[in-house]
């Protein structure tokens, strides 16, 4: 059974579950800092390790957003999920984590979050693949909130909304982390012609221009959108996979990385604007500066 939360607060998840959830088990998690989501170390290591920063997802819009990348890796469905669109049923598989990818000079192009490799019966690789984790970037100020509630944790807590309250960045999340992947990474990933996959959050893919789709057997990349869906029996949110999308790499990287242009003479007004405070206020007699660029 499902239902919708109703919040007075961005707090999500902190180390792992909603702040309703009294049990003993959510209890023990934040006292002790962990992370239930197949962190590296036992503990969460968010922003400082010594102090983390334990948000896993903030709500906006009555639903909580991922902005934890660890979140994703409950149980480890992301890597199920994209080893299925990889690689044959019966292959054997598993995920190296944190591969440094470097192109033909040896310069890095990052670190891909997973890659998933394929073996045959003697250990030997037989193909691979990437996955690429994208939580969402944060505006405002989320330590605050965050700091006065573990001082005295409360499922009553409030925290008023107003200037710097913390929402996610869905524009810096795509244009400093997603599209600068599909251009490097990604890009060599192509050429290699290797398949492709991202997970993301449903909220997030909706923000992007819509991407031509293709059929699953085209596909270069498969995006693998997921959502956090509210268990009224156990208190505490489940990533749960919602929608899968097929695209090819050049179609999809083309879409996100041009803009919809605006009106243009928007653009020439503002730059009449400025050009005359530039002559100290006094407009050009004429002709303007949109009858100069049209004609």
């Amino acid at each position: 059974m499902t239902t919708e939360i109703k919040y007075d607060h961005p707090l999500g998840e902190v180390f792992g579950f909603p702040i309703i959830n009294d049990s003993k088990k959510a209890k023990r998690y934040r006292n002790k800092k962990l992370c239930p989501f197949n962190n590296k170390v036992p503990n969460c290591t968010k922003d400082k390790a010594n102090d983390p920063l334990g948000v896993c997802s903030v709500f906006h819009l009555e639903k909580p957003i991922i902005t934890c990348p660890t979140r994703f890796r409950e149980d480890w469905i992301i890597v199920d999920n994209a080893a299925k669109f990889a690689f044959k049923e019966t292959a054997n598989w598993t995920s190296l984590s944190e591969i440094k990818l470097l192109d033909k000079n040896g310069q890095s192009a990052g670190n891909i979050d997973f890659v998933l490799v394929s073996y045959n019966s003697k250990g030997q690789l037989t193909d691979f693949a990437s996955l690429e984790v994208q939580g969402v970037y944060i505006s405002g100020n989320l330590r605050n909130s965050f700091d006065r509630y573990t001082s005295k944790p409360t499922s009553n807590f409030v925290w008023p909304t107003g200037y710097n309250y913390p929402k996610p960045d869905y524009l810096s999340s795509s244009r400093k982390r997603l599209i600068p992947q599909m251009l490097y990474k990604g890009g060599i990933f192509q050429n290699w012609h290797k398949k492709q996959t991202v997970a993301l959050q449903k909220s997030f893919f909706d923000t992007l221009p819509k991407l031509p789709t293709v059929s699953k057997e085209k596909a270069d990349i498969a995006w693998f959108l997921y959502d956090l869906v509210y268990e009224q029996n156990t208190k505490q949110f489940v990533l749960t996979l919602v929608e899968t999308v097929y695209t090819e790499f050049e179609s999809a990287l083309q879409k996100v990385t041009t803009p919809d242009p605006g009106n243009m003479n928007d653009f020439i007004n503002i730059l009449q604007d400025r050009l005359d405070e530039r002559l100290d206020g006094n407009a050009p007699e004429a002709p303007s500066l949109t009858d100069i660029i049209i004609t």
